[in-house]
């Protein structure tokens, strides 16, 4: 798995790298355009909306909807995502931060429209997502929800095959959504939706 310093050495070659994978088809970004699009469309249902952001990378998606008059926050942990990012949003607030130490305090105190991820949140473990998930709640405002668009499986049976189909270049340090796995951990907590898109994506709505 790739650490800071990796994504900050990647950020340069990031989009060519997922636009490949995307148009193969293949593990792990088949699907990757029309989740964002997906996204894109479900916060762009309310007008000038504020929007966080988390992982946002180069802002391929945050930047869409920045440009279409949403005020936008971020976080991320790669300080030259955020330079990429910042240039094409002068005017949006991008943090430097892990998530795996939890929701920045700058942020806590605002309220978002729609919290939006995309391929960010298979870094934590499955318990880390949910309690990832249960902080961010909070935040959302009346109405609100949480897209994440996501490498993503209904079933783990589904999970093995992709795994046992991509045996060459699996990448064995993340941890992939399951979404009979994770409505049951929110079970309580949140109503949990997923759509898939590809064998190995999908988009997860989550609201109060």
């Amino acid at each position: 798995m790739l650490n800071k310093q990796g994504f900050d050495l990647w950020a340069n070659d990031y989009d060519q790298t997922v636009q490949i994978s995307e148009e193969n088809n293949q593990y792990p970004f088949a699907g990757y355009k029309e989740i964002l699009n997906t996204i894109f469309n479900e916060a762009m249902q309310t007008e000038c909306s504020h929007v966080l952001d988390i992982g946002f990378g180069t802002g391929i998606l945050a930047s869409r909807l920045y440009g279409e008059g949403h005020q936008i926050d971020g976080v991320d942990f790669s300080a030259e995502m955020i330079a990429i990012a910042q240039v094409k949003m002068p005017k949006a607030k991008l943090i430097e931060a892990d998530i795996a130490e939890g929701l920045p305090a700058e942020l806590k105190d605002e309220t978002y429209d729609s919290i939006i991820s995309t391929y960010a949140l298979h870094h934590l473990t499955d318990e880390g997502k949910v309690g990832f998930i249960q902080e961010l709640l909070p935040s959302l405002a009346i109405g609100g929800k949480i897209y994440i668009g996501d490498i993503a499986f209904e079933t783990r049976g589904q999970l093995e095959q992709c795994k046992k189909d991509s045996a060459g270049y699996w990448d064995h340090d993340e941890f992939y959504f399951v979404y009979e796995e994770i409505r049951e951990a929110l079970k309580g907590i949140c109503r949990c939706e997923f759509h898939p898109v590809s064998h190995c994506g999908g988009v997860f709505v989550l609201s109060v």
